[in-house]
């Protein structure tokens, strides 16, 4: 029988190379249900192709933009529209919604008990502890899809996690890395979502310019492999080709290696335990000139220390951290403020909110909802 998926964010750019693989692997899997924010246009063409059951549109003022003809598919839309995709039932559910809002309907999945196919960190970020709390509780499965999660998840497999000494992040330094502080003074929205090595979503392309994206994996992995963060390693690594390494106790290293292509870990995500026979292009190590890797700079991608301290902090502080720096960086793209002021605004708003200890969802919510506050008025203040 063909796997049930479900995709939330199913016109991002991780929904988009989901349903390629999907339609590689039409006699592997069913998509039973989709879900989108706004993009219209492509949700509708996805419903005519796959033919979900159920379909949702996040914002319910393009509810009746949505018009699919000769299909049986069920149109909902709002967040409860969203919600009712997540409580639906299949064998794995992919959630690539942007940013904060994928909380609430990762924890839907997680209350199914299914396998969750996690390609959203940010959640996981405001809420680790939560997400890992519930995931235990009902059973629920998480397989992480970010490239680099993914290849440490590879690494772990069959291997005791109490002989792992320390795990490596590794991030290409983004369209920035090298370049002087005067430089990026001037950077625009666009030059930043020119990733040198992946193609990806503007908001992940900003955050990895900043190498916050990186702050953000760290935390990410505190909770999907039962870390601390001083067991976790970011190395630069320009080339792209080595997504992550796991060193265990007796000083062997085990790396993860393959192409640059989203694709590759959707495909194990959705496939596990099994892997699938990939029609996807295929690594050469014969051409490759050099892999070489170099510790961060911190002076001036600071993002990436004030992700190790909110990680170091705990309690609301990674939540803290999320919320501003989703707030800053849609004003950078939106050229409310410069490039440089994205940190600005996140360092204001670790120093200006409390942190809570206790991470409920109440709280969870609370500090979202306080650090977006601090931050707009921050971004006022800095606003070109």
């Amino acid at each position: 029988m063909r796997k049930r998926v479900t995709i939330l964010g199913s016109t991002g750019s991780i929904g988009r190379n989901a349903l390629d693989v999907v339609r590689r692997h039409a006699d592997q899997f069913e998509v039973v249900g989709l879900a989108a924010f706004s993009n219209v246009k492509l949700l509708a063409e996805q419903i005519q192709e796959f033919r979900p059951r159920l379909a949702a549109i996040g914002d319910e003022r393009q509810a009746r933009a949505l018009q699919v003809h000769g299909s049986d598919t069920r149109i909902v839309s709002g967040p409860s529209g969203i919600e009712e995709i997540a409580a639906m039932s299949a064998d794995v559910a992919l959630c690539a919604i942007v940013g904060a809002a994928g909380l609430q309907p990762i924890l839907r999945i997680i209350e199914s008990g299914g396998r969750l196919a996690l390609a959203n960190k940010e959640p996981m970020v405001m809420a680790g502890a939560l997400i890992t709390e519930r995931a235990k509780t009902s059973g629920a499965e998480i397989i992480p899809v970010d490239s680099e999660h993914s290849a440490i998840w590879q690494c772990l497999h069959g291997n005791d996690r109490r002989n792992v000494y320390r795990i490596y992040l590794t991030a290409s330094g983004g369209p920035f890395y090298g370049k002087s502080r005067e430089q990026l003074e001037s950077v625009t929205p666009e030059q930043a979502a020119r990733h040198p090595t992946w193609d990806m979503g503007k908001k992940i392309s900003v955050d990895s310019a900043t190498l916050m994206n990186k702050g953000l994996e760290v935390i990410e992995a505190m909770w999907l492999f039962d870390l601390p963060p001083d067991r976790i390693q970011v190395i630069i690594h320009p080339q792209s080709v080595v997504h992550g390494l796991v060193e265990f106790t007796d000083g062997s290293i085990l790396a993860h290696l393959g192409p640059t292509d989203m694709r590759f870990p959707i495909e194990y995500a959705l496939s596990w335990p099994e892997r699938a026979s990939s029609a996807l292009g295929r690594l050469d190590l014969t051409v490759l000139k050099q892999l070489t890797f170099a510790p961060p700079d911190f002076g001036n991608f600071p993002c990436l220390q004030f992700a190790l301290e909110a990680a170091r902090r705990g309690g609301t502080a990674p939540t803290i951290l999320n919320a501003a720096n989703e707030v800053a960086v849609s004003a950078f793209c939106h050229h409310q403020i410069p490039f440089l002021a994205i940190s600005e605004v996140v360092r204001f708003a670790l120093d200006t909110c409390p942190v809570s200890d206790q991470v409920t969802l109440a709280n969870v919510l609370e500090s979202d909802r306080l650090a977006r506050e601090v931050a707009q008025r921050k971004i006022k203040e800095l606003g070109v």
